[in-house]
């Protein structure tokens, strides 16, 4: 397993993360989701990313106990706030003040650390002033209950703005973490290079495009039985927007490109985000451990720039790249 630095940090992480997005404590039985994380393990993945929403709390709690018996020190442990937790109270979402220094107690506590290598802010809060909401990440920065800040989803104007009141407050926001693949190309134009410009790395999410880059998506073929497509409990909602025929004929083209080099289709569609020198690391998520054991394949391969060509001219205009889509939710969801 390679190790990349998180931004203009010390902290190194695994360039693959285990994430537990719509598996622990929803797709998967906890004793699967613990079999998934001792394989992750075993593939050389020191690095973990999880939320408090995911499975509304639930799944930090199956991470935290899947982990247990791990060195503390040996592992990169990630979580996240803003998104409704509990009983989805008035204040039990968004990036005010009271919300994360609740968040951050309850977070440690169903991971069973006294701290998060990195707490991220989940999407940008429009509702609450961005200076309070940075003070209360320094507050648990200089708490020592996490050790870094990072986000999610923010746009290239919100980093640049909340780094450098990071910078004013002695601390350091390391990250953004954004959807991005072959197919969701929207961070290139203007976060990637702000990033880059302020020391920021991309922790990158769907790196598979919600399985459609693997191929097992045919055009004119009802989705396979158990297949995210199939997921009532919210993947399906996240995957029917690559479910489109051209989408799915563009991707069928990658196939002999994968072949030629000796990869599966996953493992080239890892690869190829990991080629983006401004990508620290690529969330990936599993519902069986073999999943992880294959996707772990893809860590070291080069995709030099007649592969990376080859890929852009199969799939043309396809790929969505309009920043404007960098976009978090304009009122808080309660």
């Amino acid at each position: 397993m390679e190790h990349r630095h998180l931004g203009r940090s010390g902290l190194k992480i695994s360039e693959l993360i285990y994430g537990n997005w719509l598996t622990h404590a929803s797709q998967v039985e906890d004793e699967r989701a613990r079999a998934c994380v001792r394989a992750a393990l075993d593939a050389g993945i020191s690095t973990f990313d999880t939320a408090d929403t995911y499975a509304n709390t639930a799944a930090e709690v199956v991470l935290g106990e899947a982990l247990q018996g791990e060195r503390r020190e040996s592992l990169e442990i990630f979580t996240k706030v803003y998104f409704p937790t509990g009983p989805k109270g008035h204040n039990d979402t968004g990036l005010s003040r009271k919300h994360i220094r609740e968040s951050i107690d309850a977070s440690l506590t169903r991971l069973q650390t006294d701290y998060v290598d990195l707490y991220q802010a989940h999407r940008y809060d429009y509702a609450t002033p961005l200076e309070e909401t940075m003070q209360a990440f320094a507050d648990v920065v200089h708490s020592g209950k996490a050790l870094y800040i990072g986000v999610s989803e923010w746009n290239a104007d919100q980093i640049r703005a909340g780094h450098q009141l990071a910078r004013e407050l002695g601390i350091q926001l390391i990250s953004n973490q954004p959807q991005y693949s072959m197919l969701w190309r929207v961070i290139e134009e203007r976060v990637v290079p702000t990033s880059r410009e302020l020391g920021v790395s991309q922790i990158v999410w769907s790196p598979v495009a919600q399985g459609i880059l693997t191929g097992k998506y045919k055009p004119g073929t009802p989705a396979p039985e158990g297949s995210r497509a199939r997921d009532e409990k919210g993947g399906a909602d996240m995957i029917k927007r690559f479910l489109d025929d051209p989408v799915l004929e563009a991707v069928q083209g990658l196939e002999p490109i994968a072949e030629e080099l000796g990869l599966s289709m996953a493992q080239l569609a890892v690869a190829w985000v990991l080629s983006n020198d401004n990508v620290a690391g690529a969330i990936i998520g599993a519902s069986r451990p073999e999943q992880i054991t294959e996707n772990v394949k893809a860590t070291g391969v080069t995709l030099d720039a007649e592969v990376k060509a080859h890929i852009d001219e199969v799939l043309g205009d396809i790929p969505e790249t309009d920043p404007a889509m960098t976009v978090s939710p304009a009122q808080r969801l309660a």
